[in-house]
C-alpha cells in the first residue's frame, strides 16, 4: 500500500470507530443530571457555549476506533466493542476536563476549554462524572458477565495508571532534572495505559483469552508511547492551526516533555545553555513566566533541537510503532484486522495534529 492508502485507510477506521461510538456515547452523556449533561456536551463539541447545536472538531477518536478493531480481532463484530469503546473515550474526555484546569489550558479543538466557558467547579464535577460513567457503562453492555467485568477490571487499572502518570507529569514541572527513563514511564501511565485498554477492550468483550488481550494491550502500550512523543513533538513545533493549542505550548507550560528531557540528558553547549535557561526559569513566578516574548521561548526550542531532543524524540516514535507492531506477532489475528493495527501505529507516528 502507498502512503496515501494508509492514510485513507486510518481516516476510513478513524471515522468508522466515530460512527459507531457517537451515538451510544451521546446517550451515555444525556444521562447525566443537568447542567452536567450541557457541559458535556459543550466539551465534546455537540453545541455552542450558548446551547446551540454545533459540529464541533470531536478529537481524533483513535481511542474509539481501537476498541472497535481489538474486537474484530477476536472474531466478535466490531458492535461488540462499542460500550469499550464509549468507556474509554468517556475516561479520556474526563482526563482532559481535569488537564486543561490544571495547566491552565484557554483552548481545546479552537474552542474555549470548558473551565474557561463553564468555570473550574464545572470542569471538575463533569470530569468526575464522566469517569464514574465510563465504568457504568461497561458494565451494563450485553457481553457474558465475566467479559464485562475483565474489562471492567482493565478499564479501572488503566484509569488508576493514567492519574499516577498525570500526578507525576506535575511533580516533574517543578522538579530541575527528570530522567528520560522517568519520562517514559510517565508517559507510559499518562498516554500509554489508557490506549493499552482501548486496544484490548473490545477483544474482553469479545470474548478474547488473556494471551490475545495481552498482546493486544502491549501494542496500545507501546502505540500510546509513540502517540504521546509525537505529541510532545507538536507541543513544541506544531502549528497552532493543526494542534488548536499556542505556539510553544509545552514550553510555556515549563513541561517536562521527552524533547527537553532527552535534550537535558545529551552533553554539550547546547544542553548547558539550555539547563542554565531551565534552571532560571524555574525560579520565576507564572506571571514572571507569561511576560516572556515568543523569541524567548524560540531560543528554548532552537537550544532543544540543537541538543538533540527533537531528534532523539522522532526516532523514539518509530521505535515504539516498530515495537507496538511487534508485539501482534505470533497472535491469531484476521490478516485485514491486523493491517489496519499496522496502518494505525504508520500513521500515528507521522501525523501533524
Amino acid at each position: 500500500m502507498t502512503a496515501s492508502d494508509t492514510t485513507a485507510e486510518v481516516l476510513a477506521l478513524l471515522e468508522r470507530g466515530r460512527a459507531l461510538t457517537t451515538p451510544a456515547l451521546r446517550a451515555a452523556v444525556d444521562r447525566l443530571a443537568a447542567p452536567m449533561n450541557t457541559v458535556a456536551a459543550y466539551h465534546f463539541g455537540w453545541i455552542d457555549a450558548t446551547g446551540r447545536p454545533a459540529d464541533g472538531d470531536g478529537g481524533k477518536a483513535v481511542r474509539p476506533a481501537l476498541a472497535i478493531l481489538s474486537a474484530e480481532a477476536a472474531g466478535a463484530p466490531a458492535e461488540t466493542g462499542v460500550p469499550g469503546a464509549v468507556a474509554v473515550e468517556l475516561v479520556h474526555n474526563f482526563s482532559l476536563l481535569h488537564d486543561d484546569l490544571m495547566d491552565g489550558d484557554e483552548q481545546r479543538r479552537h474552542r474555549d476549554t470548558v473551565w474557561k466557558v463553564h468555570g473550574p467547579a464545572q470542569a471538575i464535577l463533569v470530569g468526575d462524572a464522566l469517569f464514574a460513567l465510563a465504568l457504568d457503562t461497561v458494565l451494563d453492555g450485553s457481553a457474558p458477565g465475566s467479559a464485562m467485568a475483565r474489562a471492567a477490571r482493565r478499564l479501572a487499572n488503566a484509569s488508576r495508571a493514567l492519574i499516577d502518570g498525570q500526578a507525576q507529569d506535575i511533580t516533574f514541572e517543578n522538579r530541575e532534572r527528570v530522567t528520560v527513563a522517568e519520562c517514559l514511564e510517565m508517559e507510559g501511565n499518562k498516554t500509554g495505559a489508557l490506549l493499552a485498554c482501548s486496544a484490548s477492550i473490545g477483544a474482553v468483550l469479545g470474548g478474547a483469552d488473556d494471551r490475545m488481550a495481552d498482546a493486544l494491550e502491549s501494542y496500545g502500550h507501546h502505540l500510546g508511547l509513540a502517540f504521546q512523543a509525537v505529541d510532545d513533538l507538536l507541543g513544541i513545533w506544531g502549528d497552532p492551526a493543526s494542534t488548536g493549542k499556542q505556539t510553544w505550548s509545552d514550553l510555556r507550560q515549563r513541561k517536562k516533555s521527552l524533547p527537553v528531557v532527552a535534550a537535558l540528558s545529551a552533553r554539550g553547549p547546547a544542553a548547558e545553555r539550555l539547563a542554565a535557561l531551565l534552571t532560571a526559569d524555574a525560579k520565576k513566578s507564572t506571571e514572571e513566566f507569561q511576560d516572556f516574548d515568543e523569541a524567548e521561548f524560540a531560543a528554548r526550542a532552537a537550544l532543544i533541537e540543537e541538543a538533540g531532543g527533537r531528534g532523539w524524540t522522532a526516532d523514539e516514535a518509530r521505535r515504539q510503532r516498530d515495537a507496538a507492531v511487534t508485539a501482534l506477532e505470533g497472535v491469531d489475528i484476521p490478516a485485514d484486522v491486523r493491517r489496519r493495527f499496522t496502518a494505525l501505529a504508520d500513521f500515528i507516528v507521522t501525523r501533524r495534529h
